[in-house]
């Protein structure tokens, strides 16, 4: 980040030795020197560098598969966004099932017998596999309910390139509940940007999500004739 200063203060040098080179012959011997043929190169990562995300805001924390393949934090360039990204020194690395969450994890006892609402908005550039919120709900022994959209024909993850896009998954919580998990995720490669996530109580007008994740309400599809839905 301080390679423009190295520049100048090379120069600075070699003057004071009666060796005289331009600026910017000066940036190319800084660019040799972070082992990159020239300036354009360099001022290119240097570039992609300065976008890369803040911190995660207070309370969320980062995990999933491969959460070192990715960047993941706040958004300098957009007040109240979280971003994930796929780091690009390691794309090569990246397979399609990798992938990064921002999460985060409460108390379920002040939720228990009431219906909750998980939303937020997702927008996307160049995802390859998918991206998607979640939400779990856990008890003494595991997991009570499960879903991240993947198994959804309609308002599922997105893919490509998406504009803002709402996201959300319903459940009532059970007595046995002990603890809540929610927050969204990158797959394999590409950008996501989260915003404006909220945990609601709803009341019973709002429907609660068929969809457990993985979990099929019942037996599907065993005599493969139904096809694929995307």
């Amino acid at each position: 980040m301080d390679a423009k200063l190295m520049a100048k203060l090379l120069r600075q040098g070699l003057a004071d030795r009666q060796i005289d080179l331009s600026h910017s012959e000066c940036l190319e011997l800084v660019a040799r020197q972070f082992g990159v043929a020239n300036w354009n190169i360099l001022s290119a990562r240097i570039e992609a560098e300065d976008k890369e995300p803040a911190p995660l805001p207070a309370g969320w924390f980062l995990s999933g598969k491969s959460p070192a393949f990715y960047h993941a934090g706040l958004d300098p360039d957009r007040p109240g966004t979280v971003l994930i990204m796929h780091r690009d020194e390691l794309a090569g690395q990246i397979r399609g099932d990798d992938f990064c969450t921002v999460m985060q994890s409460a108390d379920a006892t002040s939720f228990r017998g009431k219906r909750l609402r998980l939303s937020g908005d997702l927008r996307t550039d160049e995802v390859s596999t998918g991206a998607t919120l979640w939400f779990r709900v856990d008890g003494p022994k595991g997991t009570i309910q499960f879903d991240n959209l993947e198994f959804r024909t309609q308002d599922g993850p997105l893919k490509g390139n998406c504009d803002w896009t709402e996201r959300s998954v319903v459940f009532d919580i059970p007595a046995e509940a002990t603890s809540l998990h929610y927050g969204f995720y990158l797959k394999g490669l590409g950008k996501v940007w989260s915003r404006r996530f909220a945990l609601d109580t709803v009341d019973a007008a709002t429907p609660v999500s068929a969809n457990r994740g993985g979990i099929l309400p019942g037996p599907t599809n065993l005599d493969f004739r139904q096809p694929p839905t995307n």
